[in-house]
């Protein structure tokens, strides 16, 4: 009965007790779309028969999943949602929602959703670097102690020291300081040796500061300037610099830029210097040129998954297809 047309197999399918996760498996396996769509509505999806969903089914029965509170959505569940949300931005909306995201996938999202989905994540997804140096306040001592030699430690306290900007860059560049860099592309342009020297200024890879400033929606902008402690004026100065218009042709402020700064107003330090070193960490620790698209051999396939690397991961869900 549940493999017969969607008018006799709906109430069956939607309502039956009796089929276990096993049954409902094997069923996706011969149904039509609709049939899809009535076993993910039902009143409790096992995590099993979303990670199979989450493969086959299309958008409209996705969102369907997605908006049940009764589904039960494993992490591998989510990552191919994640990932699937990158091609169909539909998803974002409804994945953002749900409480199995993790940090993580929601940070990876953030590149492809829309501008409303960006500010949600940063408001939501972006721990506070205040709370995280109390949580950790007794780690920095014993780190310190040991002489930093630990490179697991070492690597996650970066993430949360104070100082954003690189010390080291400053000394080495044949600019004062990152102002003077990015008032010097407002008045030559983004060049792209520029472009990489502000990103050593500001303490992050090349990768990560190409990301950012080739991004449309402008939302890294505002969190590159926050958290590097650059006034407003500069945000202004780096939009102008990327042959973005400020103003409107009656003088007024673009609504494009008026959005980015904005979202710079909203944005808290601690917060912002999180998720940009968080940026700097999940999309440079596994990101190689000489990859096309984020592929890699089965080797290091296998390697990674014995890993559960999530930097590999994330940087795979930004840069790969």
């Amino acid at each position: 009965l549940a493999q017969c047309s969607i008018e006799i197999a709906r109430p069956i399918l939607e309502e039956n007790e009796a089929f276990d996760a096993s049954d409902l498996i094997q069923l996706l396996e011969t149904v039509t779309p609709e049939h899809y769509r009535a076993i993910a509505g039902r009143k409790r999806v096992d995590p099993a028969v979303c990670d199979v969903l989450a493969v086959k089914a299309d958008t409209r029965t996705l969102t369907v999943l997605l908006k049940n509170e009764g589904a039960t959505l494993s992490q591998n569940a989510m990552d191919i949602l994640v990932q699937r949300s990158k091609e169909d931005n539909s998803l974002c909306e409804h994945l953002i929602k749900r409480l199995e995201i993790r940090p993580a996938q929601a940070m990876a999202m953030f590149w492809w959703a829309n501008g409303a989905i960006r500010r949600l994540i940063l408001q939501r997804q972006a721990a506070d670097r205040l709370q995280m140096v109390e949580m950790c306040s007794d780690i920095f001592a014993m780190a310190a102690q040991e002489g930093w030699r630990d490179p697991v430690s070492r690597k996650a306290l970066q993430l949360i020291e104070r100082r954003q900007r690189n010390r080291a860059a400053i000394e080495k560049s044949p600019y004062e300081n990152l102002e003077q860099a990015i008032a010097t592309a407002e008045r030559t342009g983004m060049q792209p040796e520029l472009a990489q020297e502000i990103g050593f200024l500001a303490g992050v890879k090349p990768v990560v500061i190409a990301k950012i400033l080739s991004d449309r929606g402008g939302e890294g902008l505002a969190v590159l300037c926050k958290a590097t402690g650059l006034k407003r004026p500069y945000l202004k100065a780096l939009w102008t610099a990327l042959r973005r218009k400020a103003e409107t042709v009656e003088g007024g402020t673009d609504p494009a830029f008026k959005y980015v700064m904005d979202t710079y107003d909203l944005l808290p330090v601690a917060r912002a210097q999180t998720t940009l070193r968080y940026w700097n960490w999940s999309l440079s620790s596994s990101f190689s040129p000489h990859r096309k698209s984020g592929q890699s051999s089965e080797a290091e396939d296998a390697e990674a998954e014995k890993n559960f690397s999530t930097a590999r991961r994330t940087a795979q869900l930004v840069f790969g297809r």
